[in-house]
């Protein structure tokens, strides 16, 4: 017996970062947006806890218990107290260390596929919460959709999309630290008054209408300038959807991978033909939003 969960990749069309914390964590106001790429997280009965993957790039993926999926597995068990005696196999197809939730997702799979294996009743309350202690982006990968995260990113509230968003992503040659972005954030910030973060009205509506050109006018991202100081190229790689007719450019979360906004199905395919012959990027995907939090497949 075996149970398998998909879990979208996730794209932030606002990024708004407060200053450090006394923890270290930064207030957000993030606007995450749920994306069709997909990674399937399965797990299976097993004498002891262990991880395995395939996909693309998943030579780079942790296998020990590090692995977010296998921190879920075991945060689980330990609340019901028995063993996490599990093959967790992750089938990669979201970007490793893209900024993408990668990750996230997997975390938020595991954890719903061992709730169904083990059938060990957990809330939808109780997911979420052991969710938030993985990871600031695990809990919006558990509901997918549309969605503010305040704090470090892990209250949520669901927010209305009015439509079909269509997306280009440009994935990098390499990858880049959460950790280190946020430590450029802070080192470019220095000395600044930076203000707290709140959500941009405009772009709350601009989703509820599935107005693609309003949505552009207002995406943002805080980190997008910390980014860049750590992988300029990605500015290479900006430009030229943006020459190719993207109606918004922008780095996704913390990076490197870059997400494009266009106006429909035909503009993407465009778009990612463009940024593919670019030579600025190493793949491009497209993909429609919003789409569904981590699903149940089989079992």
């Amino acid at each position: 017996m075996s149970v398998t969960v998909r879990v979208p990749a996730k794209v932030n069309v606002q990024l708004a970062v407060g200053a450090a914390r006394a923890d270290g964590f930064h207030d957000l106001a993030n606007v995450f947006l749920a994306v069709g790429l997909y990674d399937e997280v399965t797990v299976t009965p097993a004498e002891e806890l262990r991880v395995t993957c395939e996909g693309p790039d998943a030579a780079e993926v942790p296998l020990d218990r590090t692995n977010l999926a296998a921190r879920a597995a075991v945060a689980l068990a330990e609340r019901r107290g028995i063993e996490p005696a599990v093959h967790i196999h992750i089938a990669k197809d979201i970007p490793v260390a893209g900024g993408m939730a990668g990750g996230s997702a997997d975390g938020a799979g595991a954890l719903l596929a061992c709730n169904t294996l083990w059938q060990a009743g957990a809330s939808r309350a109780e997911l979420l919460a052991i969710c938030a202690e993985l990871g600031s982006d695990v809990p919006f990968s558990l509901v997918g959709g549309a969605a503010l995260g305040t704090g470090r990113g892990e209250r949520l509230t669901a927010l209305e999309v009015g439509g079909t968003f269509h997306w280009v992503f440009a994935m990098a040659d390499r990858g880049l630290s959460t950790p280190a972005v946020f430590r450029e954030f802070d080192r470019l910030a220095e000395g600044l008054d930076i203000p707290e973060p709140v959500a941009s009205q405009e772009l709350l509506g601009a989703l509820a209408k599935g107005d693609p050109d309003a949505l552009a006018a207002a995406v943002s991202n805080d980190l997008q300038p910390a980014a860049l100081s750590l992988f300029p190229e990605l500015a290479d790689t900006l430009a030229a959807g943006r020459t190719a007719g993207a109606l918004a450019a922008l780095v996704s979360g913390s990076g490197p991978t870059t997400a494009f906004l266009v106006r429909d199905a035909e503009s993407a395919v465009k778009v990612a033909e463009a940024l593919g012959s670019s030579g600025t990027c190493r793949k491009v995907r497209t993909a429609a939003a919003p789409a569904p939090g981590a699903t149940v497949m089989v079992g």
